[in-house]
């Protein structure tokens, strides 16, 4: 059983998404750092996060060749925001940051990851 992802747009959407927090992650934005601080993430460490999401929109785009890659990629999303979401409770930093980039894009990953397998 091969599982792609079709239809293609949310994960084209979702990479999207990722893409500009990319982009906004480079100088970071102000609600990106207070985030990052928020969570006791080292400064020097960063730059690890940006790869990542690189690494991710490169799956959620290879998924349109590659069946099953994209799935993959989304997965890491998920995951990837899951361990953002454990990192905010950790640190008790509940404020919106965590409410709305945080658990935002996990319910967007999710949403994207339901849509692509159900549809």
């Amino acid at each position: 059983m091969v599982i792609e992802s079709t239809p293609w747009w949310p994960a084209a959407l979702l990479a999207a998404v990722v893409l500009s927090d990319v982009l906004l992650s480079l100088r970071p934005a102000t609600f990106i750092a207070r985030c990052l601080t928020g969570v006791n993430l080292p400064r020097e460490w960063w730059w690890v996060l940006i790869y990542v999401k690189v690494l991710a929109v490169i799956g959620l785009v290879a998924g349109f060749w590659f069946p099953g890659v994209g799935i993959a990629a989304n997965v890491g999303v998920i995951a990837y925001f899951i361990a953002a979401g454990v990192a905010h409770v950790k640190a008790r930093f509940l404020e919106s940051e965590f409410w709305i980039n945080c658990l935002g894009m996990l319910t967007l990953s999710t949403a994207t990851l339901i849509l692509t397998l159900v549809l």
